[in-house]
């Protein structure tokens, strides 16, 4: 008997710790070789680079941190993007994405939806049992974060929800509260599949604090197809419904990862402007993962806003120098009230700089001969009109 109870609970030991392993071990490893910094020497910046990149209101359109398992309040070695980071790169809005079902093996070219490598990350991390099988409870989930996350932070972080919210928080950060910057976040779902083809679904998200709404990832779902899908088809009917629903509540459009006959098809439908939260330009960047200039240009003529990425398929270079190239590019063929960042950082991409560094992009703009005014436009300011424009009355 003395026997069987030592064994019992050597055994017991040994899930006890495989569980631990598992749930804080595991996450951060993957994480560490998905999500990654190249690299580098430190970044010198210039006294004249640092001066105006202070001044700036700076916003990123695309982040997917709230999928790992971090505390956001802390500074970590891991990820690229947690509060202390945002503050020290004087970062003012973050928009957050949740992104909820992800083929193996996916690519750029062509993914069907037969499979999901976010179920076992899901998992490993313990989030809840409602999110293992449930795409539309794991968007639930992280948002559900942001607002812990808030409520955590003693004021230095906020959820917006609408044009008051918006113009509240640049107020706030305009006085400096307590002497420290404050950030903001929006919150957004990268494709939505998380709907389960149910349009109540929309509603229930947006409810809970839902502001922007991507259509497709990587792979086709019941809205149409996905720029690295199958079909290539457009909107289907459901998805024709989601996009005048989204009009009705003042729901942004996200057309990131939309295939090109979807973009189209949104255009002509949609009455508010749309986003590409993270991405590139074909015609500096040929690649799967870039729209064509022709069709970037009917998306700016309706009024949309491109947040460059930083990583190799969204910019081919993704050196600092490299990116503000794609952005003088944009610029150029766009116009510099249609660009702004779009880091996809945490979004299982390698970059050269985390959020925090974010003022070699202001210092390698001043070598590379960009106005203050442009500056200022891209890192921000083009975003900051945006919200206040589209974000929807206070509800």
């Amino acid at each position: 008997m003395h026997i069987k109870k030592i064994v019992l609970f050597t055994v017991g030991t040994l899930i006890v710790a495989s569980v631990g392993l598992l749930h804080f071990i595991v996450p951060g490893i993957l994480e560490s070789s998905i999500n990654r910094i190249k690299p580098h020497e430190p970044y010198v910046i210039r006294p004249d680079a640092q001066a105006l990149h202070d001044t700036l209101f700076i916003a990123d359109l695309h982040t997917d941190s709230m999928l790992w398992k971090r505390n956001f309040l802390k500074e970590a070695s891991v990820g690229h993007v947690d509060l202390p980071r945002l503050q020290r790169g004087n970062v003012a809005l973050q928009v957050f994405s949740a992104t909820t079902k992800s083929p193996e093996g996916q690519n750029y070219d062509k993914n069907t939806s037969n499979s999901d490598r976010i179920t076992a990350l899901v998992q490993a991390q313990m989030w809840p049992l409602s999110t293992w099988d449930s795409i539309y409870e794991r968007a639930k989930y992280q948002l559900e974060k942001l607002y812990r996350i808030a409520e955590d932070s003693d004021g230095t972080f906020r959820l917006l929800l609408s044009k008051q919210d918006m113009a509240s928080f640049v107020s706030a950060r305009e006085q400096g509260k307590r002497g420290e910057k404050i950030v903001a976040g929006i919150y957004l779902i990268e494709g939505a599949h998380p709907l389960e083809g149910d349009l109540n679904n929309l509603d229930k998200l947006f409810d809970q604090g839902l502001r922007i709404t991507g259509l497709t990832h990587f792979f086709d779902n019941r809205l149409g197809g996905s720029l690295h899908g199958v079909s290539g088809e457009g909107l289907t009917p459901f998805g024709e419904s989601v996009i005048k629903r989204a009009n009705e509540l003042g729901l942004m459009i996200d057309v990131a990862h939309a295939s090109p006959q979807i973009v189209n098809d949104v255009l002509e439908l949609s009455q508010q402007p749309l986003i590409l939260s993270h991405g590139g330009l074909n015609g500096i960047c040929e690649g799967a993962r870039n729209l064509d200039d022709k069709l970037m240009k009917r998306f700016a003529e309706k009024g949309g806003l491109i947040g460059i990425g930083y990583w190799d398929a969204a910019v081919c270079d993704f050196t600092p120098e490299g990116v503000v190239k794609s952005i003088r590019y944009g610029i150029d063929l766009l116009g510099v009230e249609h660009i702004a960042l779009g880091s996809d950082y945490d979004g299982a991409t390698e970059v050269l700089f985390d959020t925090s560094e974010l003022a070699i992009l202001t210092q390698t703009m001043l070598d590379q001969g960009f106005t203050e005014h442009e500056i200022r436009m891209v890192m921000g300011e083009n975003v900051k009109r945006f919200m206040l424009a589209n974000l929807p009355d206070q509800t």
